[in-house]
């Protein structure tokens, strides 16, 4: 489990994160919610030791943070950036195996082609393995991007912004996928995430912030709630339950 306890950050005088708290428990998916500027890509980069915070603790596997060893953090806790920019040719199976390198040091031995074969398989882009990575879609490029972390075999994956500029198909696709590799690989996946639907119906814990502050977080019938919604967005919203999920109804809502 990683928990952060009281965390804060300031720029130029100003909190962009204030005394925020949250849980990420193995085996589940935890989304990360709120509007622009609520500080939820912050939260993240403070959690996994890409930005220093300025107050607060993160424990991951009850270990404090600053006290892990960058080599052995990397084998426990992979990142997902929002910008992924690679100027190099590679193709998808080179990308991939550049998850490995905590382990190998760039050295691939048989187990680390089979784990890259394995996350191929998982994110269903074996037949693109060979491809460049300037000739893919954007959707599959994401894929090939994911596959990476996959690859890195972690406990914990933080992913930013996952579903940016993809598909419907896509991100569905995505979203199934990290929900496998917490149900069924026991994993703490951690994602920021736009679409409060997606994260309503394939995450099981919500953070949702507001200007820095996490404003309510818990399971998901606790976070999709009208009033906390209503609260965060500003705008009214109205949930409606289909087949077992909480879906959020917005669109078209007087202001």
């Amino acid at each position: 489990m990683i928990k952060l306890t009281s965390l804060s950050k300031i720029y130029s005088n100003h909190y962009v994160v204030n005394n925020a708290s949250a849980l990420f428990p193995l085996g589940e998916v935890s989304a990360i919610i709120g509007p622009n500027g609520a500080g939820k890509s912050t939260l993240l980069s403070m959690a996994s030791r890409l930005t220093d915070c300025d107050a607060g603790e993160v424990l991951i596997a009850g270990k404090e943070l600053a006290q892990w060893d960058s080599e052995a953090l990397a084998k426990r806790l992979a990142v997902l950036r929002q910008a992924n920019n690679i100027h190099m040719r590679f193709t998808v199976r080179e990308l991939v195996a550049f998850g490995r390198f905590p382990h190998s040091k760039g050295r691939l031995n048989q187990q680390d082609q089979q784990i890259i074969a394995q996350a191929l398989e998982h994110l269903d882009i074996e037949h693109i393995q060979q491809s460049y990575l300037d000739q893919l879609s954007g959707g599959q490029r994401q894929m090939a991007f994911i596959a990476m972390v996959v690859a890195q075999d972690t406990d914990y994956i933080f992913l930013d912004e996952p579903l940016n500029n993809l598909d419907i198909k896509h991100s569905v696709e995505i979203m199934s996928t990290l929900r496998r590799l917490a149900h069924q690989m026991n994993k703490a996946v951690v994602i920021v995430i736009h679409d409060i639907n997606f994260a309503s119906c394939y995450a099981d814990n919500i953070v949702a912030m507001k200007k820095g502050e996490v404003i309510k977080s818990g399971p998901v019938a606790e976070v999709i709630d009208e009033q906390v919604l209503s609260q965060i967005y500003e705008i009214p919203f109205k949930i409606r339950e289909i087949d077992g999920e909480r879906i959020c109804m917005y669109y078209g809502t007087a202001i």
